[in-house]
């Protein structure tokens, strides 16, 4: 891909998995689920790095379109010109399996009414539910 010019006001974005390159376009915004909420990145951004939680990477404009990958556990770099979006889990929203995401919220259901006074079993549970309750939403269009 080429570079892109310091005036160009577009972001180049990437989003990796481990397994795989999903996304190496351009974007005018980048929105993005963080662990402590949702975020926008835009163009000359100041350099953050965050921690990121399940939710949809929503990207605007640019060579990207308007595109929406559900992502899940990783890291975003963000600097001025440019977002890297490293994902444990990344999926396009039709890549989604709902029976198996319904599976996995009953899942995480269970764990947490079995977690008795355990809090780390708690967080899991609560982590599993929101991972799997953010894919079905992607996966239906609909943003939590």
């Amino acid at each position: 891909m080429a570079e892109v010019g310091n005036s160009s006001g577009l972001l180049t974005v990437r989003l990796v998995t481990p397994d795989r390159l999903l996304l190496d376009a351009t974007a005018e915004a980048v929105e993005l689920p963080s662990m402590s909420g949702y975020m926008e990145a835009l163009y000359g951004a100041a350099p953050l790095l965050a921690e990121l939680g399940a939710g949809e990477v929503r990207l605007h404009g640019g060579s990207s379109g308007d595109q929406k990958f559900f992502v899940a556990w990783g890291f975003v770099e963000v600097l001025p010109e440019r977002v890297t979006i490293l994902a444990e889990t990344a999926l396009h929203p039709d890549e989604i399996d709902k029976a198996e995401a319904q599976q996995e919220l009953k899942d995480g259901e269970k764990m947490w009414q079995e977690a008795g006074d355990d809090g780390q079993k708690y967080d899991a549970a609560n982590a599993m539910m929101r991972q799997a309750e953010e894919k079905l939403a992607s996966a239906e269009g609909r943003s939590l």
